[in-house]
């Protein structure tokens, strides 16, 4: 059993109206329209109703008591399957990493982005069945999952998969635009949903390459924008796995066919180690996730009585840095 668990709620800074998809680098879409992949009937039924209305083509014209007779029939659905799918979750065909792989793996663990991401809990790598993965996420975008399967073709081999669910090199098709628009404020944007805001750090001059001062140089403080690492990652809670990270790579592989990925295994053995392990509405409601007859699972994607595709507007992730300078003068 979970107890004691402490909501882990790190902050934001990002301008945005609800919580977004964990983010992936992906291609550009090559769809001329953007669509959504939702799962109906999990609540809150408000954030479905609020993402409509701020998302999708021509909100104002639809009628919102269809979809929520739509919302209500697949809550009705996700009870069924609490009693004809029990315990599917605690029943997931995960495997070990092939060891033809373990030099791939031996170079992801070596590389600073796994040291920085997977530097607390017990980790490992391993195949984990897609289909059983617990979601807490409630959309994919439907053109980023189109144009990563047309990345990564119909029958890559193992190594070529390795590195397509966990990948080293930075990403080079995604542009990001930089506007200083005050003397203290700089706005980053970008259209990929893995763009965010890392951290400040203290830099010595020496790594500010290309920086000439008009001075001698005590420090630099610098406020980090990019992506994240963008490993495929999963939770374990006893038998279960929840996907942490990788959400249209997942659907994509399995649109595919493909039924196993190789992934990055976080294990939490204690409620406290779950709730900074996994994102904040988990934590707020880990009962929910790791211990309920039948929780939300990847392949509810692919069920026509959950999934519901909903034309949508565009929409940029948009970064705001702003910093102040006071300046004192003091008695000691």
């Amino acid at each position: 059993m979970l107890t004691q668990v402490q909501n882990y709620k790190p902050e934001i800074h990002e301008l945005k109206a609800e919580q977004e998809p964990a983010g992936e680098r992906v291609p550009q879409p090559i769809r001329k329209g953007y669509e959504e992949i939702w799962l109906l009937g999990q609540p809150p039924l408000d954030r479905f109703l609020l993402f409509v209305r701020d998302t999708v083509v021509d909100a104002a014209a639809l009628d919102r008591a269809p979809l929520v007779d739509e919302w209500r029939a697949a809550n009705d659905y996700y009870q069924e399957l609490e009693k004809s799918e029990a315990g599917i979750a605690n029943q997931g065909d995960h495997r070990e990493l092939d060891p033809g792989l373990a030099r791939l793996a031996a170079e992801v663990r070596a590389h600073p982005h796994y040291r920085r991401c997977f530097d607390t809990l017990p980790s490992t790598f391993g195949m984990v069945e897609l289909d059983k993965l617990i979601v807490c996420q409630k959309h994919v975008t439907h053109n980023f999952v189109e144009a990563i399967k047309a990345r990564i073709g119909p029958a890559p081999d193992p190594e070529a998969l390795f590195r397509f669910c966990l990948p080293l090199e930075m990403p080079d098709n995604t542009p990001v635009e930089i506007r200083e628009v005050g003397s203290h404020r700089y706005v980053f944007r970008c259209e990929s949903t893995d763009f965010r805001f890392h951290e400040p750090a203290l830099l010595q001059h020496e790594q500010a390459k290309g920086y000439e001062a008009f001075g001698a140089v005590a420090g630099i403080v610098g406020l980090v924008v990019g992506f994240g690492s963008n490993f495929l990652n999963a939770v374990r809670v006893g038998k279960r796995l929840m996907l942490n990270n990788g959400y249209h790579r997942a659907c994509a592989l399995r649109s595919l066919g493909i039924t196993h990925a190789p992934c990055i295994i976080q294990t939490a053995t204690r409620a406290d180690e779950v709730s900074i392990a996994v994102k904040s509405i988990v934590a707020e409601s880990p009962e929910f996730f790791f211990e309920s007859a039948r929780p939300p699972l990847l392949k509810d994607f692919f069920d026509p009585k959950i999934r519901k595709v909903l034309p949508t507007r565009k929409r940029v992730r948009q970064i705001e840095v702003h910093f102040d300078i006071k300046n004192y003068l003091i008695s000691e």
